[in-house]
């Protein structure tokens, strides 16, 4: 008997906070985070963090994405959960590339 008040004390527990771990990282569409990394970028090359050459080069892989998921939305319809993926995992990338580029210091002057 006390090992089953144990384990649904327990069980209780792991509800009670899965909902605040799931919000923890919420959800952002993909408008929103081409809208973020564009902003991250144009905040780079006027805090001089980034190089022109490498905005223009970041902007030209951001639009290329754009461009993607223009044609993934227009393929079926809307854009299924495989192209999500791909599109997330491109996004992730760019966004690694602007952390870096930002750091690597090279400064314009």
């Amino acid at each position: 008997m006390k090992k089953l008040i144990v384990v649904l004390a327990g069980l209780g527990l792991a509800t009670a906070t899965l909902p605040s771990v799931a919000s923890a990282a919420p959800w952002t569409s993909i408008s929103q985070r081409q809208a973020n990394l564009n902003q991250r970028i144009d905040q780079g090359v006027r805090s001089g963090a980034l190089t022109r050459p490498e905005a223009y080069r970041l902007k030209s892989q951001l639009r290329d994405v754009a461009g993607l998921e223009y044609r993934y939305a227009r393929s079926g319809g809307r854009i299924d959960m495989r192209e999500r993926a791909d599109l997330e995992r491109r996004y992730n990338a760019i966004s690694a590339k602007v952390r870096f580029e930002k750091h690597d210091r090279q400064h314009r002057w």
